[in-house]
């Protein structure tokens, strides 16, 4: 395998590492940087969803404590049965739409066009729901009513277009519905993790056919970068939104929106 396609892998572990967790759309940015690289065959699209397993993990391992005590807790627990219960919830609406309409999604949105239509108007809708500043009544994931799990996991469908961003999706739909910014930036990160899972596996076994042994080098360097560059990215955010706004994620979806439809105009 060429260090040039190595090289290639390596820059598109990094832009998912780099975007899976905060409000700008990892996916688009994959599609946009794939196509700007020349990798748009099934191959490379089966690639762009492999390595979101990489950033998931570096969620599972920073959160290792915590899921562990949650899952040994669940049954006597009711604070944790209800966190793990509010996950199912709203991981249900995108896993059943998804599984419905996977197909269609990938080949009629999977396109650079689409990307920057929904970064422009997903950074506008963030501006809107700073304006608002609801108020927020829920201050750690484990207090979610499951109403609001149900409307984040609505939120969430929205995430199959690309271009939207499953974080920003339902960072900013748990914080219209009255969580914090750190609580509704955590719930985002524990319920990408059933979500992520299910969706690279079941499209992996609907693409192994496409696959073949020479490209585990190049699917090992694109996992190892996104691994650890989520992790890098993820603790920067969870400080960044500690004390700041989305605004700077909405002003950056409408930017590069925009250069990208003025430049495929």
């Amino acid at each position: 395998m060429s260090p040039e396609l190595l090289l290639k892998g390596a820059i598109l572990g990094l832009v998912e590492g780099a975007t899976e967790f905060i409000p700008v759309s990892s996916t688009g940015h994959l599609i946009v940087v794939s196509d700007w690289l020349g990798l748009v065959d099934e191959r490379a699209k089966t690639f762009d969803v492999f390595i979101q397993l990489g950033a998931i993990l570096a969620i599972v391992w920073l959160y290792r404590a915590r899921l562990r005590r949650t899952v040994a807790a669940a049954r006597q627990d009711p604070s944790s049965r209800r966190f793990v219960l509010n996950l199912i919830i709203a991981f249900l609406p995108a896993a059943i739409v998804g599984f419905l309409f996977h197909s269609w999604i990938k080949d009629r949105l999977f396109n650079p066009t689409v990307v920057a239509m929904a970064l422009v108007v997903g950074g506008v809708l963030i501006l809107l729901i700073e304006r608002l500043a609801p108020a927020p009544r829920v201050r750690d994931v484990s207090e979610v009513p499951g109403r609001t799990a149900l409307g984040i996991g609505l939120a969430q469908v929205l995430s199959l277009i690309p271009g939207v961003s499953r974080s920003g999706a339902t960072i900013m739909g748990g914080y219209s519905l009255g969580l914090s910014r750190i609580a509704a930036t955590e719930f985002s990160f524990f319920l990408a993790i059933p979500v992520m899972f299910a969706a690279t596996l079941y499209d992996l076994l609907k693409s192994w056919s496409v696959l073949a042994m020479s490209d585990i080098p190049l699917f090992a360097v694109g996992f190892i970068v996104s691994f650890v560059s989520a992790l890098v990215v993820v603790k920067a955010f969870l400080s960044y939104v500690s004390g700041h706004s989305f605004r700077v994620f909405a002003w950056y979806r409408i930017g590069f929106g925009a250069i990208l439809l003025l430049t495929r105009g």
